[in-house]
């Protein structure tokens, strides 16, 4: 007798989520203008919304990838996400600007639970664990969630 396997699709998002710490695959995203090419992350400076939106897109719950945190917040809204006022497992944190160096970011990053995020630190070049409220030191200005089977 054959065996039905069933795959379990959110369980299987957490776990690359968890297992994404330290990974340095998201750290470059070349572009180029009509005068040279770039790597629009800073070498991991900036890639908190690709790291995002590239695991989003792996298991097609956005339609792309993106570099800002803008594009990626529309993106969710447009792909079903739901604004929430506390994180559930596995849903989009959005932290407010702030800034760093003479530029102005926003955050985007994981819920994981516990109290804990992870998210691509600007520090490292990669994502991290860490506290979801970043010690009480940043807001959360969105919360995103979205069922996944």
């Amino acid at each position: 007798m054959k065996r039905m396997i069933k795959k379990n699709i959110y369980k299987t998002y957490l776990s690359v989520i968890k297992n994404s710490t330290k990974s340095k695959m998201f750290r470059n995203f070349w572009v180029s203008d009509e005068e040279k090419e770039f790597d629009a992350m800073r070498d991991g400076d900036l890639s908190c919304a690709f790291y995002v939106s590239g695991i989003l897109t792996m298991f097609h719950l956005v339609e792309n990838i993106h570099g800002t945190v803008r594009s990626t917040e529309e993106d969710l809204i447009k792909s079903g996400w739901k604004k929430i006022s506390r994180p559930k497992i596995g849903s989009i944190i959005i932290w407010e600007k702030q800034i760093f160096g003479d530029e102005e970011h926003a955050h985007i990053g994981f819920y994981v639970g516990d109290g804990r995020a992870i998210s691509n630190s600007t520090e490292e070049g990669y994502p991290i664990r860490h506290d979801w409220q970043f010690k009480g030191n940043r807001k959360i200005e969105n919360i995103y969630w979205k069922e996944i089977k």
